[in-house]
This record gives C-alpha cells, sequence and structure tokens, in this order.
C-alpha cells in the first residue's frame, strides 16, 4: 500500500469527491489503472470516476495529448457549485411583482390577495406569478420595496392574558342557544355587530359596526354616541332603507353584552329577526363574533386608538367601508364581500 493511501479516508457514498480523491484520480490514470480500478479504491461508482475525468481533462503540448488534472477537476467542480441550486423567479417576473406593489400600496391588499386576486381575476397566470410564501421570502430578502414594517398582521402579534369575571349579566338569549348551522356560514343573513369608540369623551361621536357572516360584507354607521337609543335610532334607519326584504337579509344579530345594545332585543318584537348576546365578561369575542373584530382592527389602519371620530368626515368613513368591501378574501376564493353581498341581494329581490 502506497503513503497515498495511507493517509486517505475511505470515501463516503453520495458525497462529492474531494482535492485529495481527485489527487488519487490523477496518478492511477498515470500508473495506467482502469476506471472500474479507481472507483472500487475509492468506493463509489465507475459513473463518477468517468464523470470526473471527462470534467477534468485538459489539452497539452498544442492540443496533441490530453491528460486527466485533478486541479482542473477541482476548478471546474468549485465553478458548478457556484451555479447549482434553485434559480430565483424573482427577475423573470417583473410584470407580477409591480402588480403585487402598486395593489399592496395603493390599495392595501395583503400579499397573499395580490398573489391570489391576480390569478382569480385572470390578469396573470399560474406561470407569470409566484405563490404567498415566495412574496414574503422576497420581503425578507429585501428584494422589494415592501418591507416587514409595512406588513401590519406580521409585527403585530401579541398574546393577551384572559381573565374570567365571576359575576356575568345578561341582556337577552344567549349565543349558546344560536342554531349551530350559523356556524357553518353557509347561509346569508346572520349578522354580527359591535362599535368602535374614538376618544372615549361624551362629546365625540362613535361607529356602529355590523358584518353579515356567509359573505363578509361590512357596515359602517356613524351615530352620535355610544347609548342604547342611539344605537336603536340606527337600526331603525336600516329597516326603513330595506323594507320589506329586512327580515330575509337581517336574519340574526350577534353582539355583545354592553349596555349600548340592551335594546336590541325590541327588534324581535317588530321582526322576525332573533338577537343573540356573546357569552358576557369574556375575552372570546373574537370567537363568538369574530368576523366584525376583524373588521374593527382593519377600522384602526384608518382610525388609531384615541383618536376623535368627529375629526373624520361622513366621506372619509365611507371610503374606509367600501375599501374594506373591495378587499378580495382568501375565504371567497378571492371575490370581494361586495360581489357575494350582490349576488345574495339579487336573489332576495328577484324572489319577491
Amino acid at each position: 500500500m502506497d503513503s497515498l493511501h495511507s493517509t486517505m479516508n475511505q470515501h463516503v457514498k453520495g458525497k462529492h469527491l474531494s482535492f485529495e480523491e481527485r489527487v488519487i484520480i490523477q496518478t492511477r490514470l498515470k500508473d495506467g489503472c482502469s476506471i472500474r480500478a479507481i472507483a472500487r479504491e475509492l468506493g463509489c461508482s465507475p459513473s463518477t470516476i468517468s464523470y470526473e475525468v471527462r470534467r477534468g481533462t485538459v489539452s497539452l503540448y498544442h492540443g496533441k495529448q490530453k491528460r486527466y488534472k485533478a486541479d482542473q477537476g477541482q476548478s471546474v467542480y468549485q465553478i458548478n457549485q457556484r451555479h447549482c441550486g434553485r434559480k430565483s423567479a424573482f427577475l423573470k417576473k417583473a410584470g407580477f411583482i409591480n402588480y403585487v406593489i402598486k395593489h399592496f400600496f395603493e390599495d392595501g391588499w395583503s400579499l397573499d390577495v395580490c398573489a391570489n386576486r391576480s390569478l382569480a381575476a385572470g390578469e396573470f397566470s399560474h406561470y407569470q406569478t409566484v405563490c404567498t410564501r415566495t412574496l414574503y421570502n422576497y420581503v425578507d430578502q429585501g428584494l422589494m420595496t415592501i418591507k416587514n414594517y409595512d406588513l401590519p398582521e406580521k409585527l403585530k402579534r401579541n398574546t393577551k392574558l384572559h381573565h374570567i369575571r365571576q359575576n356575568r349579566k345578561k341582556l337577552g338569549r344567549s349565543i349558546e342557544e344560536r342554531p349551530k348551522e350559523i356556524e357553518q356560514r353557509s347561509e346569508f343573513g346572520h349578522w354580527e355587530c359591535d362599535l368602535v369608540l374614538g376618544h372615549k369623551t361624551k362629546d365625540d361621536q362613535v361607529l356602529l359596526t355590523l358584518s353579515e357572516r356567509m359573505s363578509r360584507e361590512f357596515l359602517i354607521i356613524r351615530i352620535p354616541d355610544k347609548t342604547s337609543a342611539s344605537v336603536m335610532q340606527a337600526f331603525q334607519m336600516l329597516q326603513k332603507q330595506y323594507s320589506e326584504h329586512w327580515n330575509d337579509i337581517f336574519k340574526t344579530i350577534t353582539t355583545n353584552n354592553g349596555s349600548e345594545f340592551a335594546d336590541l332585543a325590541n327588534l324581535e318584537q317588530v321582526s322576525k329577526t332573533l338577537i343573540y348576546y356573546a357569552h358576557p365578561y369574556t375575552s372570546c369575542d373574537t370567537c363568538d363574533k369574530g368576523t366584525v373584530e376583524r373588521y374593527n382592527g382593519l377600522i384602526r389602519r384608518f382610525i388609531p386608538k384615541g383618536d376623535c371620530i368627529n375629526n373624520y368626515s361622513l366621506q372619509q368613513i365611507i371610503d374606509i367601508e367600501t375599501w374594506c368591501n373591495s378587499l378580495p378574501r382568501k375565504i371567497l376564493a378571492y371575490h370581494t364581500p361586495d360581489e357575494i353581498f350582490e349576488r345574495e341581494l339579487d336573489q332576495i329581490y328577484q324572489a319577491a
């Protein structure tokens, strides 16, 4: 056994050849050994040796002779390593990236909406786009003008402690009595209701918010204060707006146990609408009426906590509502709440 063999560890199957193993190949070829004999010595496939010899062979003496060189094989290997791996599609899909950036900043769409709405609307084919996960990777890699601090949901996650209150008040029918079918969100006409406060002063207005569970349609009504009288006045206005179709559009309303909704159960006396109250004094409102709570969070992008609602015009409130209802949603197969809501209204009006 020669000195080369005594200083070499056995080649590990599946690993790339090292420079030392390339030196052995060069030496054995010079000694006249066959490809298979070298492969047996290094403990690898003959094809591995054959490919390596082909890559590392150079011409000598003005091209008259060809010989394998270990340093040439190592150089080719290092060049190939720099070019291996999956290639990024970022530059090839610049048109789609510009589409994402435009809708993200101008329309407030999430990266997921941008990635999938383009397919749902037929603006791009599958081969012209990248998936949501890839878009987030581009943001992390700094390839896009969108940064992590531009993604509100990515940085604001926070875990809150849950406190259970012993004394619980009840204003009416509990949510536990609500039919289980409503949880499936397959039937139109079931709503969630809440209030959004501004500066929390007596002279500041508040926003009454409603969301339809199936279509995710969102309504914002500005009322003078958070009294039950103002809330009931807003619902009376809605009743006049939908008139004879009210019972088909507002089948149930789920709200919390705030004193501002104390008189809401009176709607049951003048219509077929059923009122359900969420579990009182618990932090699980997001479970009982999570849709409207989610929309309230979107409002805070435009009206931060502590800002007076009086400082915002009626047109600004309408613009917020329009933006929410024009936002393509993943849960709606990237259709908008307005599209689903209008479809359901058409069916109700045609059946009348």
